[in-house]
């Protein structure tokens, strides 16, 4: 046997192969959940960024916009123009906090919050649309959440 080739029918272990990454699953993962919620989130005029927003001011607004960017993992550069282009939708309403200027407070509109009825057939549509059952959307959520974690800690 030459030196630097496996044995015949052994996979060398190159830490480059696709196969060997952790961060590729993840991001086909995402790229196809989006692909998934687009038609559902489509019909009731949200992209995917927007209903993560959403999400979070349905279960507490007003938050300033820190708060809302720490929650979602969003730098302000990325979830400013998102929240413009809500604003135009009359979707939320954005303003300095009377208590502290530096601070923009972003609350739902009356619109903003009627959307939520919408909305509420959007993780059942796509729960349906996945082959696992409530416990294995469970687990996987968990192991998720948990990598979520153990990265933010890391780049904190």
């Amino acid at each position: 046997m030459s030196k630097g080739k496996p044995a015949r029918g052994r996979v060398p272990e190159d830490p480059l192969r696709l196969d060997r990454q952790v961060c590729f699953p993840l991001y086909a993962a995402s790229n196809l959940l989006n692909r998934m919620y687009r038609p559902v989130l489509d019909a009731i005029g949200l992209t995917y960024p927007q209903y993560l927003v959403m999400l979070a001011l349905w279960e507490d607004s007003p938050q300033s916009v820190g708060v809302l960017g720490g929650k979602l993992y969003l730098d302000s550069g990325t979830l400013t123009p998102l929240l413009k282009r809500m604003e135009s939708a009359g979707l939320i309403s954005r303003q300095r906090d009377a208590q502290d200027e530096r601070r923009v407070l972003v609350e739902l509109t009356a619109a903003g919050r009627a959307l939520r009825e919408a909305a509420q057939r959007v993780p059942e549509t796509l729960a349906a649309g996945l082959d696992l059952s409530p416990d294995a959307i469970d687990l996987l959520r968990g192991t998720v959440q948990d990598l979520v974690r153990l990265l933010a800690a890391r780049n904190a």
